[in-house]
């Protein structure tokens, strides 16, 4: 599973790790990626989202309609 969300396009972020003493060792910030399914009324199907912590709030606040509305103008596929 690729560390991508689906709706936010939250990705792996890279930067570095600092030591006591300073020296800089390379490092990557993951987002929080979650595989949730939702039901989708309008279509009468399940769908299997990819999506990082922070949309999963998002979805629970603006409904799973309009968060594929969304997604599918972003261009993504569900």
């Amino acid at each position: 599973m690729s560390a991508h969300c689906q709706l936010t396009g939250a990705q792996p972020r890279f930067g570095n790790t600092v030591s006591h003493s300073h020296r800089r060792t390379p490092r990557r910030f993951d987002p929080n990626i979650q595989r949730k399914r939702y039901w989708l009324p309008s279509e009468g199907r399940y769908v299997r989202l990819t999506l990082s912590a922070k949309a999963i709030k998002t979805v629970d606040s603006i409904g799973i309609e309009a968060a594929v509305a969304r997604i599918r103008t972003r261009g993504g596929k569900i």
